[in-house]
């Protein structure tokens, strides 16, 4: 397994994490046996969004040996009083479905507490005069909530979110389609979602990763918006390499899918290559690096992908960014113009000319 820091308190945190929407089809057996192979095989974050009430207390029997070792996003919103998900703003109910999921899971604290699926401002003003921020900011400061979370599929309200700056961790949807436009929650410009990725990097607010493969959609040429299917494993890298991404959270239904899908932590880097979205791409994304590192291995052994992305980071104003640019070992200077990278694009980026700018901005 592969582990990434939370920029805002440091957990290691596995970069695969499993989601429960789609688990509760599985016996409570089946359920647990997974849970419990994905810790053996390094696994330690689990979202808690479950489409039933169903594995709460497995995943509670699976994880009591190790609760100190995994990670909890757990979703104040989210309701099981009536055994199947249920979305409110209500602060009561949120109180009793929170106490709920506590007891099932067997746990008192809670590691990363989610405002729940907030995409209009007008849900964030209901949780805001609910009382129900208010709430979480409480338990916070108990200890209870270890870190503040927000969940959605909205940039323009995820940065209002981000604007109250209460929160450490965005789960947000990533997956070519929704990112071009493609699909229900494609919500934003293509520059909308890679600002508001960059800003979650600059603020150091993690995210975690939802719909990878658009519920399935993208995997099948059937049902891709594209007439082109991906793979697990290049829409799982695709969302890696957006800035500020920690984890991805595929939802499994059993172990065999969990087995599959950590099949992607050694799989060959041919079986990872998104570069063929390229050729699907809007107008409004071509000539825009993506950092897919397509153009690699450059003859002067230059990282472009990384070059770029502290290029359009310290631009945010990242200062970190520009100190991770400093130290890299060839940076933009280096760029000898053989035209490798151009030609290997397929976004049809300029990377020779980009080498150039970046120099100049580095003041190299």
């Amino acid at each position: 397994m592969v582990y990434r820091k939370l920029p805002h308190g440091g957990e290691e945190i596995s970069i695969i994490g499993i989601g429960s929407s789609a688990i509760q089809a599985s016996s409570d057996q089946e359920i647990e046996e997974t849970v419990r192979y994905a810790v053996e095989n390094g696994v330690n974050y689990f979202d808690m969004a479950s489409a039933e009430a169903k594995p709460f207390s497995a995943y509670g029997r699976a994880l009591s040996d190790c609760r100190k070792n995994v990670y909890f996003q757990i979703h104040f919103g989210a309701d099981y009083s009536t055994g199947s998900y249920g979305w409110t703003t209500n602060l009561d109910r949120i109180k009793r479905s929170i106490d709920w999921q506590l007891t099932s899971l067997k746990t008192d604290y809670i590691d990363f507490g989610f405002i729940h699926c907030l995409d209009e401002i007008s849900d964030l003003e209901s949780m805001q005069n609910g009382g129900a921020i208010e709430h979480i900011l409480k338990l916070k400061k108990q200890g209870v909530v270890r870190h503040i979370g927000l969940s959605s599929h909205t940039p323009e309200l995820a940065n209002a979110v981000l604007d109250l700056g209460i929160i450490d961790m965005l789960m947000f949807s990533i997956n070519p389609g929704y990112d071009y436009q493609k699909g229900e929650y494609a919500a934003g410009s293509v520059s909308d979602r890679m600002a508001l990725y960059r800003r979650c990097e600059k603020d150091g607010v993690g995210i975690s990763v939802m719909k990878a493969f658009s519920a399935g959609q993208l995997l099948d040429a059937k049902t891709s918006p594209f007439g082109k299917a991906l793979t697990e494993y290049q829409c799982i890298q695709y969302a890696l390499d957006k800035p500020g991404v920690v984890t991805v959270l595929p939802g499994v239904r059993d172990k065999a899918d969990l087995k599959r899908v950590l099949g992607f932590l050694t799989a060959a880097p041919e079986e990872k290559d998104y570069s063929i979205i390229g050729t699907f791409a809007p107008k409004d994304a071509s000539g825009i690096c993506v950092y897919c590192n397509h153009c690699q291995p450059c003859p002067s052994g230059l990282n472009i992908g990384l070059i770029n992305k502290y290029y359009d980071l310290a631009k945010t104003g990242d200062r970190l960014a520009e100190g991770h640019y400093r130290k890299l070992e060839k940076t933009a200077k280096d760029c000898v113009r053989c035209g490798h990278c151009n030609k290997r694009c397929p976004f049809m980026a300029d990377q020779m000319a980009r080498m150039e700018e970046i120099a100049e901005y580095f003041g190299e």
